[in-house]
């Protein structure tokens, strides 16, 4: 049987960030998107180091999709991102 109580209403908030910023990359991204703003997807890989392109891409979708980040596409030939 756990201990573990459910958290209290004032915590509810709190808590919904943090499982929504678990992931090992997530603030490490927003930081340096906040940083450096607008970047490229092979920038922000460089600037990360040790992260593949897969799970960056998972990580930013998720981002994307919890609304800490928005995408635009640029419409040129190679595709900007």
């Amino acid at each position: 049987m756990s201990n573990m109580k459910a958290p209290l209403p004032q915590c509810a908030a709190m808590v919904r960030v943090q499982n929504i910023l678990s992931g090992k990359w997530k603030i490490t991204i927003l930081w340096y998107i906040a940083e450096y703003e607008v970047q490229r997807f092979g920038e922000l890989r460089r600037r990360l180091g040790d992260i593949t392109q897969s799970t960056l891409t998972k990580q930013l979708r998720e981002l994307e999709q919890d609304g800490f980040i928005s995408r635009y596409i640029y419409q040129e030939v190679p595709p900007k991102v």
